[in-house]
């Protein structure tokens, strides 16, 4: 999965056609051309990885963040094998076909990556990006092999809208593995994989992003109340209703946002 493409057609980003498209379905968004979202995107995802790094998702050499590109849309932004989230710059991401194999820079590409995304990007045309680490509290919710409970406000972004993988077979290593989770997590914005642990997926790479850590913070937080009592669920009416007012993609996009201005301040090297 790893190889250098030998017969694959070089993708020119000089000078690409200037068509402009709404960002998200917001109409408070800028149209972009594909050049300019083709950046704005790895320019996110390389902050992604970073904030994954501050909240202590990295884990080894497990964990995967990919975002579509803009133009050639069964190609994906993706980080290389080995290199570290805190670490990660622009120019260190890969795109990769659906093949597997490398278009533009320097691999290896983590197999996994390219079984569980190839497939998730290829079932959801939607899906701009996913994520997926091996988090602590998303490991150790995905033991228990449940959805979530609406135990807080935060969590009920993902009422009804996440979904639960429960047969675990190993390292995912080919793509109809990755079928399977893309056939588990279906319109939801993420899934629980047994024994595994969570994954995100979203029109944009900052709600993917937004939506992970949101994802991880309401494991922990209902792991934390088990283990203090018996929690006692927001009732289904109100539940829905307050997933509907901050489960969306926007909000999720805006709270990126405001963590990733102040890491660029910071760190303006992941940039480059």
């Amino acid at each position: 999965m790893s190889t250098l493409a030998t017969e694959q057609p070089k993708l020119s980003f000089r000078n690409p056609p200037i068509r402009k498209f709404w960002f998200d379905n917001d109409d408070q968004a800028p149209q972009r051309s594909f050049e300019e979202e083709r950046l704005h995107r790895q320019q996110r995802l390389a902050g992604a990885f970073r904030l994954f790094a501050q909240n202590g998702f990295a884990q080894g050499l497990a964990g995967h963040i990919t975002a579509r590109d803009p133009e050639w849309t069964d190609h994906f932004w993706v980080n290389p094998l080995g290199r570290h989230f805190g670490r990660m710059r622009v120019s260190d991401l890969l795109l990769v076909n659906r093949h597997g194999e490398i278009v533009v820079g320097e691999g290896p590409v983590n197999q996994a990556a390219f079984a569980i995304h190839a497939a998730i990007h290829e079932a959801r045309p939607d899906v701009v990006a996913a994520a997926h680490t091996h988090s602590l509290y998303g490991k150790a919710w995905s033991t228990l092999g449940r959805k979530l409970d609406p135990l807080t406000q935060d969590s009920c972004a993902f009422y009804e809208d996440h979904a639960l993988f429960d047969d675990f077979r190993g390292v995912v290593l080919d793509t109809t593995e990755g079928a399977r989770i893309a056939d588990a997590l279906g319109s939801y914005k993420a899934v629980i994989l047994k024994n595994h642990g969570i994954l995100t997926a979203s029109p944009s790479v900052e709600a993917a992003a937004w939506w992970y850590i949101a994802l991880e913070n309401a494991c922990h937080t209902q792991l934390l109340a088990e283990a203090a009592g018996a929690p006692q669920p927001i009732p289904h009416d109100m539940a829905d209703l307050t997933h509907q007012q901050i489960g969306r993609a926007n909000g999720a996009r805006h709270a990126f946002e405001s963590l990733y201005e102040g890491l660029v301040e910071i760190e303006p090297e992941l940039l480059d």
